[in-house]
């Protein structure tokens, strides 16, 4: 990992259209979170950030699901997870904004979205610092990493353009500390999804669950004396 880097950011295109953010990069649930997770649905596509070639095509059913990592010639890897289709082939030469899969649920997941990676010599960078979801954009022309600062920066990124970001207008550079020094931004948990098998009944999903006979049955608008069939979709959470 270098002391400090410069990566283009020129010729880019936004990985989904999706504006909602549902994960900051950071810690989360005593883990390190290596990426920033953005609401898709099932189906919706998924296109290169930039111009280079697909080094992975995988499927990891504990982690990313079906996923793709793309090296550009910026320096940076990207890595797309979760993912229902991938689209390309391993050592396919991509053009920014090819479709290379569809929007999913695949993988240690707890509904659909796309787990979005910038890696820099393998090691995870906050894709926060470089993209804006929210407002479809990068951040700049380039951006300039440095060792020394990069924490700091990953975490001002957060408050500024991760999950319940602050707004601070065009004064983010006198603003730098205050945003630091702000609440994290919360984890927005997606609802969670339980598919029935033969012999189930709402007690016994909810003690497996950890949660409530009456919140399963408020969350699906059932009633007590509802029966269960096998292969049936149930909210949880």
């Amino acid at each position: 990992m270098p002391d400090s880097f410069r990566i283009s950011l020129r010729d880019f295109c936004m990985p989904t259209t999706s504006r909602v953010l549902t994960s900051n990069f950071g810690a989360r649930w005593g883990r390190q979170h290596k990426g920033l997770d953005i609401k898709v649905y099932i189906g919706d596509t998924i296109r290169a950030a930039f111009s280079g070639k697909v080094r992975i095509v995988r499927y990891e059913g504990r982690g990313y699901g079906k996923y793709v990592v793309i090296r550009h010639y910026n320096g940076l890897e990207t890595i797309y997870g979760h993912m229902s289709a991938q689209l390309v082939e391993e050592d396919q030469e991509v053009r920014a904004g090819d479709a290379i899969g569809l929007g999913g649920n695949t993988g240690r997941s707890t509904g659909s979205h796309l787990h979005f990676e910038t890696r820099l010599c393998g090691v995870a960078l906050n894709p926060a610092l470089l993209f804006d979801f929210r407002n479809q954009d990068v951040v700049a022309d380039s951006y300039m990493f440095r060792k020394n600062s990069y924490q700091r920066e990953s975490l001002v990124a957060n408050r500024l353009r991760g999950v319940n970001s602050i707004d601070f207008g065009s004064r983010i550079g006198e603003d730098e500390e205050l945003a630091a020094a702000a609440p994290a931004a919360n984890y927005i948990q997606e609802s969670r999804f339980h598919k029935v098998r033969r012999g189930e009944t709402v007690y016994s999903i909810a003690r497996k669950r950890g949660t409530s006979v009456d919140a399963i049955l408020r969350l699906n608008h059932l009633k007590r004396s509802a029966k269960l069939k096998p292969g049936q979709i149930l909210k949880y959470n």
